[in-house]
């Protein structure tokens, strides 16, 4: 019989299990073509509620989509005549009510807007003439919320139902695999409840009692929200997979349930709703499958995503060469991308990817799907062209229409076995070109005068030419032969086998490097060779020796060994003659002011031994003279030698020229003008003004010199950057530089005399007018003070001589007033003065001096003694020191020292030149000043005051 019977259903399709005769139908019409699709690919929300109506025991069916498909369930297909009926499953209701559709259309609308709606007109045609009966309409939801379709129940009226009838009803309900109620009212009194529908409450007989008050639980889930809201709307509400979480007994525990059900308003007399149809199943087993599915499709998809090779899924549809003649991709890993080049497969058909290379895939792959028989092979997938090595099989059963397909990237082997195979076919051909260029070049390198040699890791000789092998047997007497090993052949040479094994394991190491050493026996020629030495490697680059290319170069250096001994000596005879030249010129200087310093001396001790006193003063003012006048020779000779005492403070030159202007003029006299040309914005320089002031004068005296029948002097200043072509060329730093330079009209200077010209005693005037130290110590100076000194000349167009020294990052100072002489006091309280000069006579004159002043003085004569009186507990209030000592330490060791003994201890330190990195550049602390011999006695005695009181 059909009524009631009911087919068990799996796989994908298992929404129509316990659908009986009616979903056996569904399965059996052929959905190809139709507007709904494929059963397997409907939308969730339909599946549920054609499920539910499916396993109802009342009159119920479907209407789904825009078409409103008709779906009855058995009980309907009972109803109407079993299999008379048949067509209408999937049909449209249009097509099934005909003629009154446009009366009945109006009606169904307005239940698709969610108003609950009575059909009394067409019971007849849809529910068969069997009884009288209205139709209830009521919308069912999609997923997105919108209308999906109306859900059609019959409701029987006119006569009373037999006793008969309503036992059957209660059987079918009883019977029914699902749970089924009946609640009443707004308050949701239960009037009915099958068997199922009391299991799952687990309550008792719910007869009577209202929803809220039997199953507390269902208000706080939100079952009584649901059902309000069914009852208000009119509109049936469909749930799947709702969770639902019963307490059995009061008190004990809950058990967590999942329910698929439809909430179904139902119509009184009056129209309104007046009770609720609740029919569903209990999903909990179903439910934890798919939990575990879910799962296990979860540690699936990790090792499908973590594989190295490439995998998809394809599912063979019907395609436009018929049945199975196309395929889509169901599932790809990432890897699928990385073989095959092609991004985001997943939903994509083979002849929509690659059409013009679909049919030999769907060729290849669709007879694995008809045979099952699984295929390894290799093809090029030419829209990427990746070549791939592929494996496929069939998915079971055989009615999921899928294949399986493993693939890995092969383009690079494929690629290398086809340059192989490129490679053989032209390898005669290959190796004869290859020999002729061997040949060629075994020819090159048997001609060269080159040493050539080859040798692999173990020191055997790979390859050697004919010049090396006969210059290795000149030199130790044996001949080498490829594969000898070098080291073997001079076993008996220990420290020549040294040498060649460090040399070459250098080589062999992997190092590129050219050096020239000397090799041969003791009592053979010994020979130098200059040798390029570079790692020899295969084609995959892999070293496999070393080679290298040797020259005899012992011809060039011992030229060169020559050249540098000639130059030796030339420079050697050109340091003679200037140190000739220097001390001839010191000699006749130091003579002429020696002679008149004894000379005066002579004659004032002849005048005092006559008791002539008068004219002891006159000639002891021309000694005095004499020796200034050699001090400023001394002074010029430090400058030279960059050795005078040097006290730099920042400076502006601008502002010093100007102070200058009035006294170089009355030096150079009226008849040659002189211009100032001073740069704006002039950087600062840390110099010693006073020399510089020397140096200026200097240079506009020469000037002046150079124009014996006039002419105008250009005093000029400005900010230079030397850039290091021009830094190295002057050897100087790169960098910011303030210029100073004295340009003059005159004869100027021919190429040889600006060569000799910073040379000194050299001078181009008439003897009698010049020392020849003036440029000397204008170089001296300059290259003292960190820059330097460049002279342009050019004959009759006059000469300009420029002095650069580098830019102060700071303000310059003001000029201070000169010291006036003031009167010194004499030494009061037992103050104290320790000298330290290595010099007797410097102690003698420096001990009376204070005596006459009052002092206490204390000597010593190196730093030894020093420090012994400084560590003592002698009243000391000054010392006096030179800077150079004996004994150990210097004369700024001393004093520091002695400052960790006495921190007030002021200290003067006397010097004949200037040891700048003794006295730390200049750079005193407070409490220290420094006196460069020869000295004035007023110019001592001031700076003894002037340290003692502070």
């Amino acid at each position: 019989m059909l009524c009631g019977r009911q087919l068990p259903m799996t796989g994908s399709l298992s929404f129509l299990s316990g659908g009986g005769e009616a979903a056996r139908l569904i399965r059996a019409r052929d959905w190809s073509g139709h507007a709904l699709g494929a059963p397997e690919a409907w939308p969730a929300a339909f599946r549920t509620a054609l499920s539910l109506v499916l396993n109802a025991p009342d009159r119920m069916l479907l209407a789904w989509g825009s078409g409103l498909y008709l779906f009855p369930n058995d009980a309907w297909l009972c109803s109407v005549g079993g299999t008379e009926r048949a067509w209408a499953i999937g049909d449209p209701l249009e097509a099934v009510l005909g003629e009154a559709w446009a009366e009945t259309r109006p009606l169904l609308e307005q239940a698709l807007g969610g108003t609950l709606t009575r059909i009394p007109d067409e019971r007849r045609r849809l529910a068969g003439g069997v009884t009288e009966a209205l139709l209830s309409c009521s919308r069912v939801a999609d997923a997105a919320g919108a209308p999906g379709g109306l859900l059609i129940t019959a409701v029987a009226c006119g006569a009373t139902p037999s006793a008969l009838d309503h036992e059957r009803l209660m059987q079918m309900y009883a019977q029914a695999p699902g749970f089924i109620a009946l609640v009443r009212g707004p308050d949701h009194r239960f009037a009915f409840a099958n068997p199922a529908y009391r299991r799952l409450i687990g309550h008792g007989d719910p007869i009577g009692r209202t929803v809220a008050a039997l199953l507390p639980e269902a208000v706080t889930q939100g079952h009584i929200a649901l059902l309000d809201q069914a009852y208000r709307s009119g509109v049936a509400v469909t749930a799947r997979g709702v969770r639902y979480a019963p307490q059995m007994e009061s008190g004990g525990r809950m058990e967590e349930r999942y329910l698929d059900f439809v909430y179904q308003p139902l119509l009184g007399a009056d129209g309104q709703v007046d009770g609720i149809f609740i029919v569903g199943n209990d999903v909990t087993d179903a439910f934890a499958a798919f939990q575990a599915l879910r799962e296990n499709e979860a540690r699936y998809r990790q090792l499908f995503d973590s594989m190295d090779e490439g995998f998809c899924v394809i599912e063979f549809i019907d395609g436009p060469d018929g049945p199975l003649s196309d395929y889509v991709h169901v599932e790809a890993n990432a890897a699928y991308a990385v073989h095959a080049g092609i991004e985001n497969v997943v939903g994509q058909k083979v002849r929509t990817m690659v059409p013009d290379e679909a049919a030999g895939w769907v060729e290849l792959y669709g007879e694995v799907l008809r045979t099952g028989a699984p295929i390894r092979f290799e093809r090029e997938l030419v829209a990427t062209g990746r070549h791939l090595e592929l494996a496929a099989f069939r998915i079971e059963p055989a009615s999921r229409r899928q294949v399986a397909v493993l693939f890995q990237d092969v383009t690079a082997r494929r690629r290398a076995e086809e340059s192989l195979q490129r490679l053989n076919e032209t390898l005669e051909a290959r190796v004869a070109e290859a020999l002729a260029e061997r040949k060629v070049l075994a020819e090159i390198v048997e001609g060269t005068d080159a040493f050539v040699q080859v040798v692999g890791l173990d020191f055997r000789w790979i390859a050697i030419n004919r010049a090396s092998a006969r210059e290795f047997e000149r030199i130790y007497g044996v001949t080498p032969r490829v594969g000898d090993n070098m080291l073997d052949l001079l076993r008996d040479e220990p420290a020549e086998q040294d040498a060649l094994r460090r040399i070459w394991s250098r080589a062999l190491a992997g190092e590129t490097f050219v050096e020239i050493a000397t090799f041969g026996q003791a009592d053979r020629e010994r020979c130098h060779y200059e040798m390029h030495f570079s790692p020899l490697r295969d084609s995959d680059g892999h070293q496999i020796g070393a080679y290298r290319f040797a020259y005899n170069v012992t011809a060039r250096l011992q030229e060169q060994e020559r050249l540098r001994q000639t130059e030796e000596a030339l420079r050697q005879s050109q340091k003679m003659e200037a140190v000739g030249q220097l001390t001839g010129g010191l000699a006749h200087d130091f003579n002429n002011l020696l002679a008149g310093i004894s000379g005066a001396l002579e004659i004032v001790v002849t005048r005092i031994s006559q008791g002539r006193l008068k004219d002891v003063e006159k000639y002891v003012a021309v000694a005095q003279g004499a020796t200034k006048r050699a001090a400023a020779l001394t002074h010029r000779l430090l400058a030279y030698s960059r050795r005078q005492t040097l006290t730099p403070r920042p400076t502006n030159v601008n502002a010093l020229v100007t102070g200058m202007e009035e006294l170089i003029r009355r030096t150079v006299g009226p008849s040659i003008p002189i211009a100032i040309v001073g740069a704006a914005d002039l950087w600062p320089i840390l110099i010693d003004p006073h020399q510089l002031e020397n140096a200026l004068l200097n240079l506009c005296l020469n000037a002046r010199d150079a124009m014996p029948d006039g002419g105008r002097i250009t005093i000029a200043t400005e900010n230079r950057w030397l850039d290091r072509q021009a830094a190295n060329q002057h050897e100087v730093p790169e960098g910011q530089y303030l210029s100073l330079c004295v340009t003059d009209t005159g004869t100027g200077m021919t190429p040889d005399v600006m060569a000799k010209a910073f040379d000194p005693f050299f001078t181009t005037k008439p003897i009698g007018e010049g020392t020849g130290l003036g440029l000397s110590m204008i170089y001296g100076f300059a290259k003292q003070s960190g820059g330097h000194v460049r002279i342009q000349s050019e004959v009759g167009n006059g000469t300009t001589v420029c002095i650069y020294l580098p830019r102060h990052y700071g303000e310059a100072q003001c000029d201070e007033a000169e010291p006036r002489q003031q009167h010194v006091s004499l030494a009061r309280n037992g103050e104290t003065v320790l000298v330290v000069d290595d010099e007797p006579t410097v102690r003698l004159l420096i001990s009376d001096l204070l005596e006459d002043m009052g002092y206490i003085a204390l000597e010593a004569a190196d730093s030894i003694a020093g420090m012994r009186i400084l560590r003592s507990s002698a009243r000391i209030d000054l010392l006096i020191s030179d800077v150079g000592l004996p004994g150990g330490m210097n004369g700024r060791q001393m004093a520091d020292a002695a400052r960790e003994l006495r921190p007030n201890l002021k200290v003067l330190f006397i010097t004949g030149y200037a040891e700048n990195a003794i006295l730390n550049h200049g750079q005193l602390a407070p409490g220290m000043q420094v006196l460069t011999k020869p000295f004035g006695i007023d110019a001592l005695t001031l700076r003894i005051r002037e340290l003692v009181d502070g």
